[in-house]
Formats: C-alpha cells, structure tokens, sequence
C-alpha cells in the first residue's frame, strides 16, 4: 500500500490505486511482495523458533533441480492453457491488439527480472508461512494439513482483492493447489515453479496484447467468466503432475 502511494505521488497520479499498472507500479508491486515474503518466513521462524530452511522445504534441503524441472512443465502447462483461452475465449482476458511501445519494453523486462520474484514472495506468504502456522492449531496431522491448506488458500485469495465470485472462485483453487503442491513435494519449489510460470507468461501475453499500452488488473465484480475454468483445469493438471513426479521418485528410492 504505501508502495502505491510513493508512486502516485512520483506519477503525479489522482488515483494511485486505479487498476492500470504503470511500469513503475508494477515494479514497485513485485518488489514490495517479494520482500514481504522474504521477512514473513523470517518473523515466523523466529517467533517459532525454528530454522528458516524448515519452512521452505522439510525434510529434504532445498532443490534447485526440482525447480528447475517443475518451472519447465509448469511453462508447458500454462501456455498450452493460455492458447486454449485465445482459441475459445478470447475476449475474456482483455486484450485489446498486439502492440510493442516504450511502455511495453518497460514492462516485458520488469516482468522478466522482477515477476519471479513476486511470485516466489506470494508463495512464501502463504505456503511457507500461513500453512504451517495454521496447520499448528490443529494437533492431529491430516487435519491440520487440511486446515493449513485452505488458510493459505483463503488467504490467498483474499488478498488478491477481488469482488467476483469467479475470480475469487480461481484464486481460492490456485492457492489450494499451490498448497497441495507444497505438501505433496514437501517444499515451495513446485509452488513456486508454478507461481512463476503463471504470473511471468500471464502477464508476457497480456502487456503484448495491450496494444502498446499498460495493461489494466481489474478484479471489480462481473469481471470474471467461466473461461477461467480452463486455468483452473491447468492448475489441477499441475497438482496431478507433481502427485505422480513425487510417488515415481519416493518408489525409484
């Protein structure tokens, strides 16, 4: 929020809250989630007193393989869904025509350099640090699983500021999903592989699709249709993937 407000004052805009995302908004946005992420995970492991590395990946130390390899199938998944939306649905993303500006070389490298971060702070918000602190309400461990992972869904959701059932519908199963992800590979690498992908591909096509101009996220009520059921069929693919990645390795040891 007060990200917002210094680049209003910066802009000169009336409306520092309007949904058209400025390059220096947009930056300012990835930045400020991405540290957010970084000091949640440090405020919980230190008011839990417990290594930071536990909540990013547990038992296991972090894999930058499995990143890697999860980062590639995500980007397969998400743009076959993406093509899907252009071929069947595509007024409901928004876009308007290709174009290429100043402003769209703008924000393709700050998508480039700065959305993985977003993304991965997103993450570690809500997977790292909301699971794992709500799941501790609960003693025993299958339902504090479940308690953990609707939470960080819930609040996912939530914070993605949206009046429309559908969208907010889609951000509830893409952060129950994420969460799913996490538990299942017992870590953030395929959450965040997946974040990423999502967010840095998403936003690629709609700055291309702006016609030169910067992209608006509007998240106002009757802003969301039921295209967004083939988003969701890609998340579910992507939690479907990571299942049988995760038992074929569990067995192979």
């Amino acid at each position: 929020m007060l990200t917002y407000q210094v680049v209003g004052v910066i802009e000169g805009s009336d409306d520092p809250m309007s949904a058209t995302m400025t390059p220096l908004k947009f930056l300012a946005i990835n930045l400020s989630v991405g540290a957010t992420g970084v000091l949640v995970v440090l405020l919980l492991a230190r008011m839990s007193q417990v290594p930071w590395r536990t909540l990013v990946s547990w038992p296991r130390a972090f894999d930058m393989r499995r990143l890697v390899r999860y980062l590639l199938v995500a980007a397969l998944l998400v743009g076959a869904g993406l093509g899907v939306v252009a071929l069947f649905a595509p007024e409901s993303p928004g876009w308007t025509a290709f174009g290429v500006s100043g402003t769209t070389v703008a924000m393709l490298v700050i998508v480039l350099f700065t959305t993985p971060l977003q993304a991965a702070g997103e993450e570690l918000m809500c997977r790292s640090a909301v699971l794992p602190a709500a799941a501790s309400w609960v003693r025993s461990v299958r339902p504090a699983l479940a308690v953990g992972i609707v939470a960080s869904g819930l609040t996912f959701a939530v914070i993605h500021g949206s009046a429309d059932p559908w969208l907010f519908g889609y951000y509830l199963l893409l952060g129950i999903c994420t969460g799913l992800m996490a538990v299942i590979s017992g870590g953030v690498e395929a959450p965040v592989a997946f974040h990423v992908a999502n967010n840095v591909i998403t936003t690629t096509v709609n700055t291309l699709m702006a016609d030169g101009a910067a992209f608006s996220i509007d998240r106002s009520t009757d802003t969301g249709d039921a295209s967004l059921l083939i988003l969701a069929a890609v998340n579910i693919g992507m939690v479907v993937f990571v299942w049988v990645r995760e038992r074929r390795e569990r067995i192979m040891r």
